[in-house]
């Protein structure tokens, strides 16, 4: 199995993530946005992990198999893209009910990947045939690019990653690089083994919050350039598991790869959080007038618990009803919101949406 000693650069990776990470958390988005954000981001997911893997669709080819009603006749590639986002869907719905990681779990993982094709494909590999060689073959040499360990030895390599994960005190980043690298290496299935390893590494990293709510596609950075996401994978070692690639001789190879895509992904997860943030706030003070911006404002900077107009109005030197015309905008498009006795608006105070993005308010009024 694949062992773990952090290098200065693998701390500076982790370090950066760790702080992006609570810069995400910072953000405050709608349950709306994050709907529609996580959505985007499985489209996206799906179209590149199955790519990786020499899926020919366009992505909006797969966008549309995705969307389309589940009843059509799919041909292979856009079964590939819906199982993967199935997939996804599954291991949301068992990260918020924080299922453990087991032997069960990535067999079911497997059978959501090979969704719809023939059955000798779904769960672990049996023997070959006499003469036949189990191997990851090139395309176009024909040669084995990979010879994975022995079908006999597949369930106790297993044993030892479920226990690995289960008990391991390693940063949760170090287990999904692990996670990721082993159940590649294992290749326990007949097919689906890449994919299968991206989604529980990827469920490893949203256990542990590092999943960023869903948003952003960490396989986007993988297939940016699937020859160096391969050669990370292979770190030059022969095509034969037993020698090298059960311990390779320099982990760090791949752990700097993945950690260096997770940042990378990390970075594009704040821009989409905060764009996203912002673009709300802009959308919503376009809907009001000046003196209405101007009031949002005042109630900002001097009014952080409940007020009433009488108060406000004599700050601004208005009249009262001057003041509750405009709080009935600020409170349409969600700045304010009234409190109310018996049906009757007793005093004002700023929504949850104001107080979280203050700053970002004060900075789109300016």
């Amino acid at each position: 199995m694949i062992k773990v000693s952090i290098t200065n650069e693998m701390l500076r990776y982790i370090t950066e993530i760790e702080k992006n990470r609570y810069k995400i958390s910072s953000v405050k988005l709608s349950h709306t946005d994050v709907n529609k954000l996580r959505k985007n981001s499985k489209k996206k997911s799906s179209y590149a992990s199955t790519k990786l893997e020499g899926n020919p669709l366009s992505e909006q080819q797969a966008d549309e198999a995705i969307e389309s009603d589940e009843r059509k006749h799919f041909l292979k590639p856009e079964q590939e893209v819906r199982n993967y986002f199935l997939a996804l869907n599954y291991l949301e719905e068992k990260a918020k009910k924080k299922e453990k990681f087991s032997k069960e779990f990535i067999l079911n993982v497997q059978k959501y990947v090979e969704k719809g094709g023939p059955k000798e494909k779904i769960g672990l590999r049996g023997p070959m045939p006499p003469g036949v060689l189990f191997a990851v073959y090139d395309s176009q040499t024909g040669n084995p690019d990979y010879i994975p360990p022995e079908y006999s030895d597949v369930p106790d390599l297993l044993d030892e990653l479920v226990d690995y994960v289960n008990t391991t005190d390693d940063h949760p980043l170090i287990v999904a690089a692990v996670v990721h690298y082993q159940l590649v290496t294992i290749h326990p299935f007949e097919d689906g083994n890449g994919r299968t390893a991206r989604l529980l590494s990827g469920y490893i990293l949203d256990l542990n919050g590092f999943g960023f709510n869903g948003i952003g596609s960490l396989e986007e950075y993988f297939a940016y350039d699937t020859e160096e996401y391969y050669n990370s994978i292979q770190m030059g070692l022969p095509a034969l598991y037993y020698s090298g690639r059960d311990n390779p001789p320099h982990p760090e190879i791949w752990f700097n790869y993945f950690l260096r895509m997770v940042l990378l992904y990390s970075n594009k997860v704040c821009e989409l959080s905060e764009s996203s943030s912002m673009e709300r706030i802009e959308g919503s003070l376009s809907y009001l007038k000046g003196k209405e911006k101007e009031l949002l404002g005042l109630l900002i900077k001097n009014y952080k618990g409940e007020f009433t107009p009488i108060e406000v109005s004599k700050e601004m030197g208005v009249t009262n009803k001057t003041v509750i015309n405009r709080l009935a905008a600020l409170v349409k498009h969600g700045f304010v919101k009234p409190n109310l006795v018996k049906e009757r608006i007793r005093s004002y105070e700023l929504s949850e949406f104001s107080i979280e993005h203050e700053k970002e308010i004060i900075k789109a009024l300016r």
